[in-house]
């Protein structure tokens, strides 16, 4: 374990770290060791440390916070095992294209440092890589995405697509729940926030690579309605026609579709698909120069616990991680 490198992570996803424990010079006053030999039987205790005084007292959250950040946990797992999975299959990755991706796999690598710490003892434990199904097939390997980490870098980038959309909806889902613990709240939409900027990589690689397979210069390619699919925007324009799965399978489109409830009071907590026009119960669609297209683009809407769930199980090998996202 590395003290540093994971000081290093945590900084990448809440920038103001720093400012929770005064400073980077003062860290180490904070767990009482001025002067003292850190040694690697230590560090352990450090790190739970660095998260008490952080974010507060993790292990008194309560079990709604915890089933949120688990939940959170499970996502980034999920995320960093199919990009590294990526970037060690042969011939995969354009070469140009690995340092963004290898940047993202290890961003996915401090959200997990991150969301371990604020867990503590209440984290899940490590599925490993051989708890998912890439293939989308729930343990069968044949699923509609089972050649996206073996020679298909299209389907490779869409199911990548699929995924990061999925974690924004999620964050953004679990945040009225984390509101009590300001400082995990933060945290949380701070790991929001970066994953949304891992879609929007995500989606102008998509569009580019299906610009120069049509023989069309890769820049400059609008996200075309018609043909979302394959040339998304960089953001989610409506329910992005069903997401980046083939039109035969089209088993990505709840990442864009309602959660449950799908509508409420303008004071409730529901979750729209992604082309709702309405906020706080007014049609914003009707505002001056936008239309239901940039209505629906001005918001990510969130997804509730149990929607995400059962798109991740689609990606989970049920007989080696019977308990993930149940």
């Amino acid at each position: 374990m590395d003290l540093f490198k994971i000081i290093s992570d945590i900084e990448k996803v809440d920038p103001e770290i720093y400012e929770r424990l005064d400073s980077r010079r003062r860290v180490f006053k904070h767990f009482g060791l001025a002067g003292k030999a850190v040694t690697g039987a230590m560090l352990p205790g450090l790190v739970s440390g660095l998260f008490q005084r952080a974010y507060g007292q993790t292990n008194s959250l309560p079990a709604d916070i915890v089933a949120v950040l688990n939940l959170a946990l499970s996502l980034e797992y999920l995320e960093f095992y199919f990009y590294d999975s990526g970037l060690a299959a042969p011939n995969l990755i354009p070469s140009a294209d690995r340092p963004a991706f290898e940047k993202i796999r290890n961003d996915e690598s401090g959200h997990i440092k991150v969301l371990r710490g604020a867990l503590g003892s209440a984290a899940i434990p490590d599925p490993t890589r051989n708890a998912f199904d890439y293939s989308g097939g729930r343990g069968t390997g044949v699923g509609p995405f089972a050649t996206a980490l073996v020679n298909n870098y299209a389907l490779f980038l869409g199911s990548s697509q699929a995924f990061v959309d999925t974690g924004v909806r999620a964050y953004k889902g679990g945040a009225p729940t984390l509101m009590p613990n300001k400082d995990i709240l933060e945290a949380a939409l701070n790991i929001h926030s970066v994953e949304a900027r891992h879609s929007s990589h995500v989606r102008t690689v998509r569009r580019g690579l299906a610009a120069s397979q049509s023989g069309q210069g890769a820049t400059g390619v609008a996200g075309d309605l018609s043909n979302l699919n394959a040339r998304p925007k960089s953001w989610i324009s409506g329910t992005d026609n069903g997401g980046p799965s083939p039109s035969t399978n089209p088993s990505t489109a709840p990442v864009y579709g309602a959660g449950n409830p799908a509508t409420g009071a303008p004071t409730a907590i529901f979750f729209p698909a992604e082309n709702n026009i309405s906020q706080a119960g007014v049609d914003i669609s009707t505002i001056a120069g936008l239309n239901a297209t940039a209505a629906s683009e001005a918001f990510d809407e969130p997804l509730d616990p149990a929607t995400v769930k059962s798109i991740a199980r689609n990606f989970v090998n049920a007989a080696v991680a019977p308990n993930l996202f149940v």
